[in-house]
């Protein structure tokens, strides 16, 4: 029965993300920026989808925040989150993105790290 509702549940987020990437597309001068909340860290990648390579990224994980904080997944981690990935992209000479919420509402701690993104000075 378990196994029943974890297929379910992957087949429904599966649906979703497919939902939002039919109307989402990112290139070289505008990437995509894509949100991947884990158990513990969150992950925030620019990719160009023309090409299939990451830009840039950051994520709750490296060291630069472990230095900072103790959690790695409230809304200040979010905050910083956003801001790095914002200052990341800056020094690339990207100043206009497509936010990709992933399968998430955008809601929380994802529209903090959007928040943040736009705070440090991207455009989307």
């Amino acid at each position: 029965m378990h196994k029943d509702m974890s297929a379910k549940k992957k087949e429904v987020k599966a649906k979703i993300r497919k939902r939002i990437r039919a109307k989402i597309r990112g290139t070289a001068g505008r990437p995509r920026v894509y949100i991947f909340k884990s158990n513990r860290y969150i992950y925030a990648q620019a990719i160009d989808d023309d090409k299939g390579a990451v830009l840039a990224s950051a994520c709750t994980l490296e060291k630069a925040f472990k230095e900072q904080a103790k959690n790695f997944k409230n809304k200040g981690a979010c905050d910083r989150l956003g801001e790095v990935l914002a200052g990341r992209l800056q020094e690339k000479k990207i100043q206009t993105i497509v936010f990709d919420r992933g399968i998430y509402p955008y809601h929380g701690k994802v529209k903090a790290v959007a928040e943040a993104l736009r705070k440090g000075g991207l455009v989307f």
